[in-house]
Parts: C-alpha cells; sequence; structure tokens
C-alpha cells in the first residue's frame, strides 16, 4: 500500500529533552518525524520541573512542521497517540491550566513526606510492614522513599505548596495532561496512573482506586483523574486543535502510555518473556509477564503494561544516556573560563571513535553512572557518580569508554535482578533509544551482559512506533500479535569471549563498590537536604 492509501497516525514521544513527533503508517512504517527541544530547571534539594505550555509549545511547533512537508495527505491521518515521560505530575485548575511547573520523574523532593506516610512501627526496609503489606497486595508496588514518583511530587506539593495543593482541580501526569490539551478531557489509563500507588491492579480489566490507599497516602481522591481502560480511545480532538494542526475535526486520540511501556512495544518484543533493552536520558531492561509479582529487595515489580490485561517488568536505571551528555556539558566542553559551551555538531560520533580505541576495560577505570542516585536493583537517591582508579596513565580516552561501560556494567547489575524475579535467562535483548544508535555501545552492552544484542532500526524512534502500533490497535488496524514481524533488526552483536574475564572483574568491583561506599553517599548527601519540620 503507497503512503497515499495508507492511514497513519501522529505520534508524538514527549521526552525529557523535548518531543519526537512522527508520521506513523498503521503497519508502523515511519514517514517522517520533527525534534524540538525543552529545557529543566534543575532545583535546590533535589528539584526536577519543566513548563508544560512549553512541552505544548514544542509538541505543536514540531507537529506543524512536520505536516508542512506534506509526507502523507492530512485526510490520511486518523489518529494521535502520545507516549512522555512518566513519573511527573502537573497540577492543574478546572480550565485544565498549570498552576505551576510540572515536578518530574527526577524530582526527589517529596523523600520526606514520602518516608512519613510509609513509615511504621515495624519496619521493613524502612516501610511499615503493615503498610508494605497493603501497598504491594493491591498494586503491586510502593511508594518511592525517594519522592521520585507520582505521589512523592503530590505530597510535595501538598506539604511545600499548599496554596497550589488547595487550587488544584486534578493531579495529571503528563501523558494525561497533554491529552487534557488534545480533548479537553481530564483521564488518566489504567497504566499511567500506576505510579500514584493507588489502584487495585489485581484484575487488569478493572483498575480501581482504593479508598485505603488514598487515606494511607492522606491525599484527596477527587483531585485524582477517573480511569480509563488501557488502549482505550479518549475520545476526538478539540476543533481549535485540529484547525491549529490542519487535521480533520474527527481524528481520534488514544489514551497513550509511559515511555517505558511504548519503547517495549516499539522494540517488538511484546510475547512474554522477550526483553528490551532502552537508553535514553534513564534506561531500563524489562519485558512483559503474565503475572503480578513484587521484589522489593531489589526495587523490581510487574505493573499494568501498555498492552490491555498484560503486565511489564518495572525496572529503571535513573541516569544513562545522560552520563554522556553530562560529561559532554560538564566536562569536555563547559560554558565557563576554560571553555565556550559549544561542542561539535558530530561530537558522540567523536565519542565513540575515542572509546573504541582504548582496549576493553579502560585501563580498569571504573565509571559509577549515578548521577542522580539509583532505582533497580537499589532503590537510593543518595549515591553518586564519578570515576574510581584513575591514575597518571588515565588519558581523556579512558575517561571516555568508562562511561559507557559504567552505563553497562550498571545494565548488568539490572539484568541480574530482571533474570532472578522472572526466573529466566533472556535469550537476547532488542536495544532501542538513542544509546542503540552507537555500535561500540551494542558491542559492550553484548560483552558485559553476556547476551547477543539486537539493534532494532532507527532505535531513537522507537518510542513513536509504539505509540503509532497501540493507536493502530486501539482503532483496529493491527493486532498485537501482528507487531513482532513488523519489526527490522538492524545487525545482532553477539559476545565476545575474549573480554569475559575482563568485564566479570570489573562487575564484581562495581558491585562492591556500591556495597563499601553507600554510607558515606549517605554521610555527604544527607544532610544536603532540608529536614523535615
Amino acid at each position: 500500500m503507497s503512503a497515499n492509501e495508507s492511514k497513519h497516525i501522529l505520534a508524538v514521544d514527549l521526552g525529557t529533552g523535548g518531543p519526537k513527533v512522527a508520521l506513523v503508517s498503521t503497519d508502523g512504517e515511519i514517514a517522517g518525524h520533527e525534534i524540538e527541544k525543552t529545557g529543566v530547571q534543575l532545583l535546590p534539594n533535589g528539584g526536577a520541573e519543566q513548563d508544560p505550555d512549553d512541552w505544548w509549545r514544542a509538541i505543536t511547533t514540531a507537529a506543524k512542521r512536520l505536516l508542512a512537508r506534506n509526507l502523507v495527505p492530512p485526510e490520511s491521518i486518523v489518529g494521535i497517540a502520545l507516549t512522555t515521560q512518566w513519573m511527573g505530575t502537573v497540577a492543574v485548575d478546572r480550565a485544565g491550566r498549570p498552576l505551576m511547573n510540572a515536578v518530574i520523574w527526577m524530582d526527589s523532593r517529596g523523600a520526606r513526606y514520602a518516608k512519613r506516610i510509609t513509615r511504621g512501627a515495624v519496619s521493613v526496609g524502612g516501610y511499615g510492614a503493615l503498610k508494605l503489606r497493603e501497598w504491594i497486595k493491591y498494586t503491586g508496588g510502593v511508594p518511592s522513599r525517594t519522592g521520585k514518583d507520582s505521589l512523592g511530587h503530590i505530597l510535595f506539593i501538598q506539604n511545600e505548596r499548599p496554596d497550589v495543593y488547595r487550587d488544584t482541580y486534578k493531579f495529571l501526569e503528563p501523558v494525561d495532561y497533554l491529552n487534557m490539551r488534545l480533548t479537553g478531557q481530564f483521564a488518566a489509563s489504567y497504566d499511567t496512573i500506576t505510579g500514584h500507588w493507588l489502584t487495585d491492579n489485581r484484575d487488569l480489566s478493572r483498575v480501581r482506586y482504593v479508598d485505603k490507599l488514598v487515606a494511607m497516602a492522606g491525599v484527596d481522591r477527587d483531585k485524582l483523574p477517573d480511569l480509563r481502560p488501557t488502549g482505550a480511545v479518549l475520545g476526538t480532538i478539540l476543533p481549535e486543535v485540529a484547525r491549529e494542526l490542519g487535521l480533520r475535526e474527527d481524528v481520534q486520540v488514544v489514551m497513550g502510555t509511559p515511555d517505558t511501556e511504548s519503547a517495549a512495544i516499539g522494540s517488538g518484543a511484546v510475547r512474554d518473556l522477550e526483553a528490551h533493552l532502552y537508553i535514553g536520558t534513564s534506561s531500563w531492561l524489562s519485558c512483559h509477564v503474565p503475572f503480578k509479582k513484587t521484589d522489593i529487595l531489589s526495587n523490581i515489580t510487574s505493573l499494568p503494561s501498555g498492552i490491555p490485561s498484560r503486565y511489564w517488568v518495572a525496572t529503571e536505571q535513573d541516569t544513562a544516556g545522560k552520563c554522556l551528555s553530562w560529561l559532554v556539558d560538564n566536562i569536555l566542553y563547559p560554558d565557563d573560563a576554560l571553555g565556550s559551551g559549544v561542542a561539535p555538531d558530530d561530537v558522540y560520533d567523536r565519542l565513540n571513535e575515542l572509546a573504541a580505541k582504548v582496549a576493553p576495560g579502560s585501563g580498569n577505570l571504573i565509571f559509577l553512572p549515578w548521577l542522580n542516585g539509583e532505582r533497580t536493583p537499589v532503590d537510593n537517591h543518595l549515591i553518586r557518580a564519578g570515576w574510581f582508579n584513575a591514575s597518571l596513565a588515565t588519558e581523556r580516552s579512558h575517561l571516555v569508554r568508562s562511561v559507557f561501560e559504567g552505563v553497562a556494567l550498571n545494565t548488568r547489575w539490572m539484568q541480574d535482578a530482571a533474570e532472578k524475579f522472572t526466573k529466566r535467562r533472556f535469550e537476547h535483548l532488542n536495544f532501542v533509544g538513542g544509546g542503540a544508535r552507537s555500535p561500540l555501545w551494542c558491542q559492550i552492552m553484548a560483552d558485559v551482559l553476556d547476551r547477543p544484542i539486537r539493534q532494532v532500526s532507527d532505535p531513537v524512534l522507537a518510542n513513536v512506533r509504539g505509540a503509532g502500533f497501540s493507536a493502530s490497535v486501539a482503532l483496529g488496524h493491527l493486532r498485537w500479535d501482528d507487531i513482532p514481524a513488523k519489526i527490522t533488526i538492524t545487525e545482532t552483536f553477539q559476545p565476545d569471549a575474549r573480554n569475559r574475564a575482563t568485564y566479570d572483574r570489573l562487575y564484581g568491583t562495581f558491585v562492591d563498590l556500591y556495597k563499601k561506599n553507600k554510607g558515606i553517599y549517605a554521610k555527604l548527601n544527607r544532610h544536603s537536604r532540608k529536614k523535615p519540620s
């Protein structure tokens, strides 16, 4: 079928750095895409915020630029699907206007309040045992004591911005806020609401708020959005938005998914226990599973996925690709007395070239990638990044390669926990996200993880492809079982046995460094935050 005959989805992937907007056929073919950037405000005491109006500006700007290219007939666009960063919070009034900046997934200012609502007389890992039992029974998880989830954000606003809390009509996830801008409807889906830890997820055909959990959290139920099924059609686009974008007024908006779930779909790993690895700003290693289960010790659980009536394994490395951009922005090309802050356009190609000249192991230099703490397999927002074992022989090339390897070593730590959780060795990993564009990183991952790494074509567009697939299924153009055959694997990277001993040794040291230094990190970083009142 030609592009002029196909139906298309306008798919949006809002990452932390900004949106990608793509035209995706209902068969998963990407006709074209555009990118727009957004900024992040890093604030004292662990704050991280973004402007929701800037999200909307960036999305509509990129969409109009894309549609102006006339890649497909406008009348062929039948749906809009969004996938966005997850566990963020937008407080809006009854008119849908944001009352403050969005508190995003990196923000840990709610930690002190999350600890208050989760503690108890008998403690298990800092959680009150009775509370822990109730949360896990219903949700499969538990509010993070780091404050980096949606409930932690709401508690932060409730305690430190009481005026905003009072005036809030609904607290919305980023994808649900943007869907509200598109349709005028305030709603969340069974999967997007999960990070609030307030729903009964045992029956995925009927997810509901649990009054007991809402009371334990101390938030107001009426400030939470009503729920819709995963994969549902939310409604038609608002006439004024249709006019602004030049679309038909009968275009359907589907509920959309968090980026973790759309990446799984866009990677093609939609069957149970088929794993995928994503590296963007953060990273995760996940798969779909047919069961609800929780391992609190490794901070892994199975949660409602972007596929109706299915669970997925929730893991996350807090900073992954961000480690490379941090290296560029803060070490190699900073805007300070020693530099202009202007990196070459091909800076990441140069990093790959430089790192490739260094032997595996980076001369025993280890990079710890915990720039913003960690989530899996340890839920610890106080640990921090750095290089270990630098010497006079250490060169810039070693520093660069060790960042690639440090992220991979942390991914192996996560893989060990995920395989233990699923009781299944992953036979291969479908690799997506910006990190998968690097053949060097693909090979390093294969060597460190000791698993074949399957590089998915156009890996940076996996999320928009996944959003397009989800909309195609919701609108009746595709079935979930059709998706794997519509994914192209560019190359499969096999583990190099010659590097096995080196990376096994470094991995053991990597984990030891965490165990032996976590107390020091706590002493250094716990007092940088305000104490609870």
